[in-house]
């Protein structure tokens, strides 16, 4: 078939440079190849890029400014034309795109619970008092806190691959990651426990894949459009309205699962206190047909149960 997306002939991928990313970008290569016959390995390219969040190691995520660290310079890609289109951890996402930019499709959403990783113990609940868990996720050390008051935490940045060596050399007796970031690079058997939701609510759109392109691009959106796959779209837009209503930054412990049966759409989300004092949660149900609606009203009510405050605590 005949790629008309990019004066090169190639259709070109953006994603960050970590290993993680690297492999949610070839998988959708490998998707949209199989996608289309006469379409090649080769008329489809992966670029890497380094971005804020990235280069930035050494502090917390918090202080960087939160929103937009792992995609502004992949998202520059777009809107200059050297990229036809981004490939992204959708919780990595913020909530308001660039203009000129839009979400072309949500791939089949892997596993969304969180794992802990120790060797020192084999669940959470089992840690020592005064344990250290290592973890870059507001949401996670809030979490932890509420559940587990006598641990500590501490931030704990790098890719997966950072991280575990990080907890190998005894730098913390714990950490946490996604389990399908773990599914992803074929590393799940290094989990020691898979942490119920019920116990850990994971994070806004964990486990979605989803490929951004510009907006005005229909011919890269038509490419995209098998790969999407509608259940998943469904229940991360509900999740990421209720995080754009509570206006959810990396200073907000924010969390939040949808779940789909038939027509009826589920929603639980959940906001913390930094320190796990305290902590808010919802759930309401609604139609599949309209998602942001029932993403608001969980945003509108957890801010009516918490009060005008809650949120400046961090």
């Amino acid at each position: 078939m005949t790629n008309d997306t990019s004066s090169a002939g190639k259709i070109r991928i953006g994603t960050r440079g970590s290993p993680l990313a690297l492999a949610q970008a070839h998988q959708v290569r490998v998707q949209l190849v199989a996608a289309h016959d006469g379409l090649s390995h080769d008329d489809v390219e992966v670029i890497s890029l380094s971005t804020k969040g990235d280069r930035i190691q050494n502090q917390a995520l918090t202080e960087l400014g939160g929103k937009g660290l792992f995609t502004a310079e992949i998202e520059q890609g777009l809107l200059d034309g050297s990229l036809d289109l981004a490939v992204h951890s959708m919780k990595d996402v913020p909530t308001q795109l660039p203009d000129g930019l839009a979400m072309a499709a949500y791939l089949k959403r892997e596993a969304v619970e969180d794992v802990f990783l120790s060797d020192k113990a084999s669940s959470l609940a089992d840690l020592p008092e005064g344990a250290v868990v290592g973890t870059a996720s507001l949401r996670r050390q809030a979490q932890i806190l509420h559940h587990w008051p006598h641990l500590k935490v501490t931030t704990f940045r790098g890719n997966v691959q950072t991280r575990l060596k990080k907890l190998r050399e005894g730098e913390v007796d714990a950490t946490m990651l996604a389990l399908a970031g773990l599914n992803r690079l074929g590393l799940s058997e290094l989990a020691t426990q898979v942490v119920p939701i019920e116990t850990m609510l994971p994070a806004i759109a964990q486990g979605a894949i989803g490929v951004e392109t510009r907006s005005e691009d229909a011919a890269t959106q038509a490419l995209l459009a098998p790969l999407n796959e509608t259940s998943t779209e469904i229940c991360v837009q509900a999740e990421r309205a209720c995080l754009a209503r509570l206006d959810g930054s990396c200073r907000t412990p924010i969390a939040g699962l949808a779940s789909l049966d038939g027509d009826t759409l589920s929603l639980t989300a959940q906001i913390l206190l930094p320190d796990g004092t305290e902590m808010h949660e919802e759930t309401q149900t609604g139609y599949a047909t309209a998602p942001e609606a029932l993403g608001e009203a969980v945003g509108d009510a957890l801010l009516s149960r918490a009060g005008p405050d809650f949120l400046k605590h961090g």
